[in-house]
């Protein structure tokens, strides 16, 4: 594999992250949004990654991201009968967002952030290098 296709891999994977980065933080924001009926609930979502596969040889070369999906899990109801968007039964709609998943989630997505970031930064000082091995 030569130098360059790294910058391409590391480049893929970088976008990756920051739509993983930006997807967990768009759900930590609606977190707390109640909502009063169960269709317009802010439901978590996730990006969907798959491996980007070269022609030639058929080896990884990178990372596509597929989409973003809307989790399935179940909506929370919480009872607070006195809620401007309670139901007649005193129960407002919540999204099913577990902020203690999504702050992991967001710690693992910058962590593999900042690993391709060093990957692109160790490929580039080895090009250099391979350049003034000529000098």
């Amino acid at each position: 594999m030569s130098l360059f296709r790294v910058f391409d891999i590391s480049g893929s994977a970088l976008y990756a992250q920051s739509v993983r980065l930006n997807t967990t933080a768009s759900n930590m924001a609606n977190a707390d949004s109640a909502s009063s009926s169960i269709n317009s609930t802010y439901r978590a979502r996730h990006p969907v990654f798959a491996a980007q596969l070269a022609e030639a040889d058929n080896e990884a070369s990178g990372v596509n991201v597929l989409g973003i999906v809307e989790s399935n899990a179940p909506l929370r109801q919480e009872y607070r009968p006195n809620h401007p968007l309670a139901n007649q039964n005193g129960y407002v709609n919540m999204p099913n967002v577990n902020q203690v998943e999504e702050m992991a989630d967001m710690i693992s997505a910058s962590r593999s952030y900042q690993s391709n970031v060093e990957v692109l930064n160790t490929s580039k000082q080895m090009l250099m290098r391979t350049l003034a091995l000529g000098d």
